[in-house]
């Protein structure tokens, strides 16, 4: 699948990207290229990787042209580019509809127009009956992949477009688990928001694992996410105090701007059409044009589905939320430090 293969990862100087490289520096990819505006993460993960397959591109997805011309030869995309923090995101909304919106409807034309064979977007439970500009923007990301999967112009360029969904990455760049930790070195309070509040829990990992499912299985247009638990606030803050055998205070903040008391992965619309696939839902896209009435409906409406949210996941205590992150590298990272 992969031999001789051009890969693009947008947004690749990030946590998910760097993750994928190390997934894949050792498959037979014949280049892999790493598309983002940071040259100064770019220049730091050359000198780390020091692979003559791994080629940095400097560029915006904002920029038409930048992400068309650096897309020419590519096989695959997995397009992370995005502005992904809900305050950020609150306080300045046209930035994020000027990436999240705009800057993926470049990633798609240009993949279309280069003939690219699979396109994986990344979007967020934040998408799914959102309430704050980066979860708006990316649903209306998620739109735009379903569109330009159902194009006939896609169809005869053969390119399979699809979108995957996931909560709270673990100790990704901006997360709250670093947060504490640096509070806990600093001998500063840990600052919790809403101690109810509950969030999916995924490692990296299984970030790529979703967005690596959702490659080899994709249907045009379908979305997948990963079933995961979830935990209170509370709890993570207090496996880590446990963890870092600190006593630091717990101080509580308040919701921030735009925040949810708990994130929906499937909408109660979306459950009724999913396909359960083990781990993941597929969302299969509704291919239909607009001409409803040539379409007949021959399984009624179906409206009794519960949507799937971190509140009615399965719900982790703080031993076994202190198990995940201890199976994690950055927290071994962290403890070593010590």
């Amino acid at each position: 699948m992969f031999k001789d293969k051009v890969l693009m990862i947008t947004g690749g100087t990030g946590s998910f990207g760097n993750a994928v490289l190390n997934r894949f520096i050792n498959e037979d990819f014949k280049e892999i290229r790493i598309f983002s505006r940071d040259e100064k993460k770019q220049d730091e993960m050359r000198h780390r990787l020091n692979n003559p397959k791994v080629n940095f591109i400097i560029g915006d997805i904002r920029d038409f042209e930048s992400i068309n011309n650096a897309m020419i030869g590519v096989d695959y995309v997995f397009s992370a580019a995005a502005l992904k923090q809900v305050p950020s995101c609150e306080f300045y909304p046209m930035q994020a509809v000027r990436t999240n919106i705009l800057g993926s409807e470049n990633v798609l034309e240009a993949a279309v127009r280069n003939r690219v064979k699979r396109v994986v977007v990344l979007s967020t439970d934040k998408a799914a009956y959102p309430i704050n500009t980066m979860g708006m923007t990316k649903a209306l990301m998620e739109k735009l992949a379903i569109s330009k999967a159902r194009d006939p112009r896609t169809k005869d360029a053969g390119t399979v477009i699809c979108a995957t969904r996931y909560g709270n990455v673990l100790c990704s760049r901006g997360s709250i688990i670093p947060l504490f930790i640096e509070q806990i070195r600093a001998g500063k309070p840990m600052t919790v928001t809403v101690p109810e509040m509950t969030r999916y829990m995924m490692s990296l990992e299984e970030a790529v694992d979703l967005v690596l499912f959702a490659f080899k299985n994709a249907e045009p247009g379908d979305l997948f996410v990963q079933k995961a638990p979830a935990a209170t606030i509370d709890v993570l803050a207090q496996a880590v105090k446990e963890i870092f055998h600190a006593n630091n205070e717990i101080k509580i903040i308040g919701a921030r701007h735009g925040e949810k008391m708990y994130e929906t992965l499937c909408t109660k619309e979306e459950m009724a059409k999913a396909v359960d696939m083990g781990n993941f839902y597929r969302i299969p896209a509704d291919l239909r044009d607009l001409n409803y009435s040539k379409y007949v409906d021959n399984f009624g409406h179906r409206v009794d589905f519960e949507e799937y949210n971190s509140d009615n996941t399965k719900r982790l205590n703080v031993n076994e939320m202190k198990e995940i992150l201890l199976s994690l590298d950055y927290i071994q990272n962290e403890l070593n430090k010590n």
